[in-house]
């Protein structure tokens, strides 16, 4: 039995693991790396191993770092199963397509470019057929149900409280009639999210071995409650003086839990009745998908449905637009709203237009409410820099900009310590992935002064384990 890390190695996308056993080889995550243009080109084309060779692969989540490359898995000759929790398979459907919409649009892009400089034309690294191909291969399985991917191998997911869907994965391996348990945290949440179930901790479950991300473990949250309270006072004061609240949001995930959060603030009469619309159209179908899996909600969502009699992600004030023209009409809106839209990033879509129609006006505010890359429109705006560039013209801002930075899905320093903590005493490694150098030799440091802690590794890409 043995473990090779084939992405999230020193970095926080491309997730991707290989476990051999009994002559098989099952596949974890399948994620796009994100970094350089080039680069990312060519590492996301080739796999370190043949497609062909692996038997199954199991999903823990749908957000594209972890599923993004299962079409190019296909595209290149993979034709087995693929595991995942039913609300992942849903979100995947929707996902998978519109990254292969992106990157068809994209190589159009190079391409035209190219060819001025008389080069020859690149090939997008799959299209939306083939994530449509990718879709029927998915297989549904309920939270704590068994399934066996492989010969020697019994599956389950446990809730992981990232994203809707959202799994660790706990595998019960045998061999030569040796048997070890291995649990895979996937993306690990927060306990006090809303909407989500809170993570399950690996502490009860007697693990051999765990293999657990660090994206954070050199960063602690913000209280949700302080940062909550700062998100309600951004938008109430932004509507008294008559301005609209511009909102860049990841589709899936972010968007819904700021949807449930307007909810809350509006029924419990500390917003006023205002109208909030969500524009995107991957948001509008992951909120759609969301509402399709009300078993993955938590007591809390369940106590406010039950109390307001409507809803978590549908209230009369809401609005999720479908058409461009319905977008277009928000232009031309002089009362205070609230616009949420994609990409959190500020890169493209929808969210440009709104941004420029807006920008110049003092009344109004541009919340950022999520880390923001260097060289990106979002990254700018949090600068708070006066002059900026939208679709090649200038435009100087007069908008506010406000950020709030505690908002994130994933599980801050103080869980992932608790996390590992668990299962001291009883597990022989723990492996960090899904982070930087920083925030593993940080988590290692703080779970170190713990006798109990059994070794940690920080492996390079292509490192292996023996299970």
């Amino acid at each position: 039995m043995r473990l090779t890390i084939h992405g999230a190695a020193h970095t926080v996308t491309g997730s991707k693991y290989i476990i051999e056993i009994n002559n098989k080889k099952l596949l974890l995550e399948c994620g796009l790396f994100q970094g350089k243009r080039k680069k990312t080109y060519e590492y996301n084309l080739n796999f370190d191993f043949d497609p062909n060779d692996i038997d199954a692969v199991i999903l823990s989540h749908a957000h594209i770092d972890h599923s993004g490359n299962l079409p190019n898995l296909v595209k290149q000759g993979y034709r087995g199963p693929i595991y995942a929790t039913h609300a992942t398979r849903d979100l995947a459907d929707i996902m998978l397509k519109d990254s292969g919409h992106i990157h068809e649009y994209d190589v159009k892009y190079v391409n035209n470019r190219r060819a001025k400089k008389d080069l020859p034309p690149v090939e997008p690294l799959y299209t939306m057929a083939d994530a449509a191909r990718t879709i029927p291969l998915f297989h549904g399985v309920a939270y704590n149900e068994p399934f066996e991917p492989v010969p020697g191998v019994s599956a389950r997911f446990i809730e992981a409280g990232h994203i809707l869907g959202s799994a660790a994965v706990l595998l019960d391996l045998e061999e030569d009639h040796r048997k070890t348990r291995f649990w895979f945290s996937g993306d690990i949440g927060r306990p006090d999210k809303p909407l989500l179930r809170d993570p399950v901790l690996p502490g009860g479950y007697d693990v051999d071995t765990m293999m657990m991300e660090c994206t954070y473990g050199d960063r602690p949250h913000d209280n949700i409650n302080e940062v909550y309270e700062e998100f309600r006072q951004v938008v109430k004061q932004t509507i008294e003086r008559g301005g609209k609240v511009i909102i860049p949001s990841f589709s899936v995930g972010r968007t819904q839990t700021l949807v449930y959060l307007l909810n809350q603030l509006i029924s419990e009469g500390e917003l006023p009745k205002i109208p909030v619309f969500v524009d995107s159209p991957l948001a509008v179908s992951a909120s759609e998908i969301y509402r399709r899996h009300p078993e993955c909600f938590d007591q809390e969502t369940w106590d406010f449905i039950s109390k307001h009699r409507h809803p978590a992600l549908d209230f009369d004030q809401l609005t999720y637009t479908h058409s461009v023209e319905e977008s277009k009409e928000l232009n031309y809106r002089e009362d205070p709203i609230v616009i949420i839209s994609a990409s959190g990033m500020v890169e493209a879509g929808r969210i440009l237009h709104h941004v420029k129609n807006n920008i110049d006006d003092e009344r109004n505010t541009i919340l950022i409410v999520g880390w923001q890359a260097p060289h990106t429109l979002g990254r700018r705006l949090a600068d708070r820099e006066r002059e900026i560039r939208i679709f090649g013209e200038e435009y100087y801002r007069k908008a506010q900009i406000e950020t709030i930075n505690g908002l994130s899905a994933h599980a801050g320093q103080g869980l992932l310590v608790d996390y590992a903590r668990s299962v001291a005493g009883q597990a022989k490694k723990i492996v960090l992935i899904h982070g930087e150098e920083d925030a593993a030799e940080t988590l290692k440091e703080m779970l170190g002064v713990d006798k109990n802690i059994p070794p940690i590794f920080f492996p390079e890409r292509l490192d292996s384990f023996e299970l």
